[in-house]
């Protein structure tokens, strides 16, 4: 503000004036972008500077200058400067006895400025000349921005109303109008109400004192009304498409966040998909691996069975040798045994029981073995039949890979710690049986080492060899025992394998529940996707419904306004026809008085001619100027009576209009 009374100062100095001090203090005391300076008697060269300065002053929205006695040029100089002003709203002008220059001014202010909305002219002479008044009413059809308008007390005639009517009938942003205690009448008061069905936008509009008839005053109120009621219907048609326009955008962004959420959903659920199908298929290649292992220690376990038997034959084959070397060791020593047959039948007899008992112990062995090869023939059926089973799961497992998602981590880690233990297990299995195979062949190489020692005794010593025959007896039956152990391993083994499949199988039921529980899941998330597009869909239709509302509130509001515009036409055209008679009948009256006017002088030329027959046409002429008088009342009454049906047809008019359906569809005021 120090700033603005600086300014104020300096350019009253350049201009060779001293600055006013009640200026100077009122600038002082700015607040809040007002500023007033009303009752101030401001100089031309105070007005010169102030117009100065609100040419470039940004902070003024108010500017008050009422009682200021402002001259006509101090006013133009002030209103140059609001020319080029954008940003004073308000500016009260009142009671300064602005004229014809004063008139022209504020013309130019109101087609230049496009910031000044309230502009108060009461107590000024604006009306009076007419030429500048009608410039200023030119201007004021031309703007766009001006809102509140105040002519009160200007001396106003009803030639100036009519060129406000001109002007209000082009203006689009006027919207209260006071024009209290001025000179309109009825001609003004008329063109204003005729004005008034063509513009809109005004809704307030003040004629008291102004010796306009009240039937005038009541046409003003209804068209009033009728503004004041189209404008509340326009203003809740704006809030309501601006509330249909908010629910819109509202349901856009729920209907765009839904359908985001959604696909986010399907992008976790597709990746989802793809990491337990990455998992699944890498679960089934460990499988296959597990398998493949198995049939490996399947195919080590034949083996060994092979390598078991091709044992068993060689003992068998080194029996028969023994027993063939026997036999020949016998016939050898038949003859130096003669002698000690008596003595040793018994005991040759015994040895013949013995070597009966190892037969039939080697013939047992042999049933044993064929058992044996039988069991493991039926094991490897179970085994094929297993690995039948195991390719049948597989098909499965691949059939039902993509739905093996969720749990995919829990059976892998699950797979990992039996396939563990598995490996420990055939490992320390293998490991054994390794172990029992070195045993074995290291007793055999020990056991032929023993019978060549105890052939070569035989040959030398008969006792010798009934040693070595009770020892290779020892040695059979201990290899029975050991082969029956292994059986018996093999048994075991078998069950093992049972019970691994049987937990296969387990493991198998599952991951099929767990392929269940998955198809479960997405059938939920696919019936969601469903609920969720269905209720799009619905949101969709109400908002299409609220949008065909609107469209249909929008063409019922066009058409009560072209019906109300149709109307307005009609009467106006039959008020016009209603002048145009009563024109027509003015101009017989007139014709009537010229015609009585030239009756008159030639009544006089008459008399000048004639004084001696005026005596005697005396009572002639009374006659007919009775007839005169009684010829100009009955037209007075005729005028009067065709104003009283003017009047009660715009009457008629007006009820009508009020009774109209569109009257009763506006909102009450």
């Amino acid at each position: 503000m120090e700033e603005f009374q600086r300014a104020y100062s300096r350019l009253c100095k350049e201009s060779g004036a001293e600055p006013q001090e009640a200026v100077l203090q009122r600038l002082l005391g700015l607040l809040r972008g007002r500023l007033d300076l009303a009752t101030q008697s401001l100089t031309l060269d105070t007005c010169r500077a102030l117009g100065k300065l609100l040419q470039k002053e940004a902070l003024l929205t108010e500017l008050v200058l009422s009682d200021c006695m402002l001259s006509d040029e101090g006013a133009t100089l002030l209103l140059q400067g609001l020319c080029v002003n954008t940003v004073v709203r308000f500016l009260d002008l009142k009671g300064n006895n602005l004229r014809a220059a004063g008139a022209e001014a504020l013309g130019k202010l109101l087609r230049q400025n496009k910031s000044i909305q309230s502009l108060t002219l009461e107590w000024n002479s604006l009306g009076p000349w007419e030429d500048a008044f009608a410039t200023f009413c030119g201007a004021l059809a031309a703007n766009s921005t001006l809102r509140q308008l105040d002519l009160r007390n200007n001396q106003i005639s009803h030639k100036g109303a009519e060129e406000l009517a001109l002007a209000l009938r082009s203006n689009a942003s006027l919207q209260q109008l006071d024009l209290r205690w001025n000179h309109i009448g009825l001609l003004g008061g008329r063109a204003l109400a005729n004005c008034l069905p063509s513009n809109r936008t005004l809704w307030r509009l003040e004629l008291a004192g102004n010796s306009i008839p009240s039937d005038v005053l009541r046409a003003v109120e209804q068209a009033m009304d009728r503004n004041q009621d189209r404008q509340a219907t326009v203003r809740e048609s704006q809030a309501r498409a601006h509330i249909l326009s908010k629910e819109v955008q509202h349901l856009r962004e729920e209907k765009s966040k839904q359908f985001l959420d959604l696909m986010e959903t399907i992008d976790r659920q597709r990746e989802e998909m793809a990491k337990s199908s990455t998992a699944s298929a890498a679960r089934v290649g460990r499988l296959q691996e597990a398998l493949s292992e198995r049939h490996s220690v399947i195919s080590a376990l034949k083996a060994k069975l092979q390598m078991a038997e091709a044992a068993l034959a060689l003992s068998e084959q080194k029996a028969r040798d023994l027993g063939e070397r026997l036999a020949a060791a016998e016939q050898e020593q038949r003859s130096l045994a003669q002698r000690q047959a008596k003595e040793h039948r018994l005991e040759l007899q015994e040895a013949a029981d013995r070597e009966s008992k190892l037969l039939r112990d080697l013939s047992a062995a042999q049933e044993k073995n064929l058992r044996l090869r039988n069991q493991v023939d039926e094991l490897e059926r179970k085994v094929k039949s297993q690995q039948e089973q195991l390719f049948l799961s597989r098909q499965e497992l691949t059939t039902t890979s993509a739905e093996l998602k969720m749990r995919a981590a829990q059976a892998e880690e699950r797979l990992e710690l039996e396939k563990t233990r598995s490996r420990q297990s055939l490992e320390d299995a293998e490991h054994l049986r390794f172990k029992e195979v070195e045993h074995m062949t290291r007793h055999l190489e020990e056991s032929e080492k023993a019978m060549q020692d105890r052939v070569q005794r035989l040959e030398a010593v008969r006792l010798s060899l009934e040693e070595e025959l009770s020892r290779v007896k020892a040695a059979a039956l201990s290899e029975r025992g050991r082969a029956e152990e292994e059986l018996l391993k093999a048994k075991s083994q078998v069950r093992l394998e049972e019970q691994r499949l049987a937990h296969l199988e387990e493991k198998l039921r599952l991951l099929a529940q767990a392929r269940d529980e998955a198809q479960s899941t997405c059938l939920q998330q696919k019936q969601m996707v469903a609920d969720a597009q269905a209720r799009a869909s619905q949101l969709g239709l109400q908002v299409e419904g609220l949008r065909r509302r609107l469209e249909e509130l929008q063409q019922e509001l066009s058409n009560k306004d072209q019906e109300k515009a149709a109307e307005v036409t009609r009467v106006r055209l039959e008020l016009q026809e209603q002048n145009g008679r009563l024109q027509a009948e003015l101009t017989a009256q007139e014709a009537l008085k010229e015609k009585a006017a030239a009756l008159e002088r030639q009544l006089k030329v008459i008399a000048s001619d004639h004084r001696e027959a005026l005596l005697d046409r005396e009572s002639e002429n009374a006659s007919l100027r009775e007839k005169l008088r009684l010829k100009e009342a009955e037209i007075a009454r005729i005028r009067e009576e065709e104003a009283q049906r003017a009047s009660f047809l715009q009457n008629a008019v007006l009820a009508y209009v009020q009774g109209s359906p569109l009257r009763t569809l506006s909102p009450p005021k």
